[in-house]
């Protein structure tokens, strides 16, 4: 390295703490700015650090009580499914209970019925004590409620043939709007005596002619009526009537439509 260089070198060096001496003055109120926003800083991140920590100590407290609560909630769902299972079990056997209670009803009702059955039928008045107390019920279900009440009801009609003069008599009459129900009451019920009971419905309009422009219907009413002979009066447009829950019940089928003669 030549001369000159480390003149120059060393002439640098030897200025410099004089030009700090000089800029000394200057530099101190920077240095003092800085040192204040150096504690602000550090307040600043101190306060930081508390919130954090207050924050972090709620929520652990606020995930405390969550959980509390979801453990109440998982209680209170226990205790309903458990509340649930008991009133259902305790349904369950009252509808038992009220279903027994329903079919002895029934059952005794029907065993009631029979035997009063059984009694008119040693007495000869079926048609009285079970057709009559029964038949407003039946026109109207058997029509399916086109009249709201009967119009006339009686029991052992009778009447002649308005071209032979033939006297006869019909059990149980029912006039209900446009229609005419006549009822004949039978021990027992065979295909004969069915086709017997058409022959003469063929025939009602002679034996009532005030009744033109209604509709006339017939049935049959037994005790008893075997399921054979339902379907066969069935298909020949014919009401059978039997002793049932109430009185004398309908015992075709819900399709059904009689017949009008």
């Amino acid at each position: 390295m030549s001369n000159s260089v480390w003149e120059h070198l060393y002439s640098h060096l030897d200025s410099t703490p004089r030009r700090l001496a000089l800029n000394l003055p200057a530099l101190e109120p920077r240095v003092a700015n800085l040192e204040s926003m150096m504690a602000n800083l550090i307040a600043v991140s101190e306060n930081t650090s508390r919130a954090v920590a207050q924050l972090s100590l709620e929520m652990a407290q606020f995930k405390d009580e969550m959980q509390d609560f979801k453990d109440e909630m998982q209680d209170f769902k226990d205790e309903m499914r458990v509340f649930k299972s008991e009133s259902e079990q305790w349904r369950a056997k009252s509808d038992e209970s009220l279903e027994a209670f329903r079919r002895e009803m029934r059952e005794e009702n029907r065993k009631l019925n029979k035997q009063l059955g059984e009694i008119a039928n040693k007495q000869g008045r079926i048609a009285e004590d079970l057709v009559a107390p029964s038949i407003g019920r039946i026109v109207r279900e058997i029509t399916h409620s086109s009249c709201e009440e009967t119009e006339y009801e009686a029991v052992r009609v009778r009447t002649h043939h308005r071209i032979s003069g033939e006297r006869r008599e019909f059990d149980v009459l029912a006039v209900c709007g446009e229609y005419v129900l006549i009822v004949e009451t039978k021990i027992t019920l065979t295909p004969e005596k069915v086709d017997g009971f058409v022959a003469l419905m063929e025939d009602i309009r002679n034996y009532f002619p005030e009744y033109e422009g209604r509709k006339m219907i017939g049935g049959l009413a037994t005790l008893y009526a075997d399921a054979s002979i339902v379907t066969y009066a069935s298909r020949r447009g014919i009401l059978v009537l039997a002793v049932g829950d109430d009185l004398m019940d309908i015992q075709n089928g819900p399709l059904f439509r009689p017949r009008e003669f």
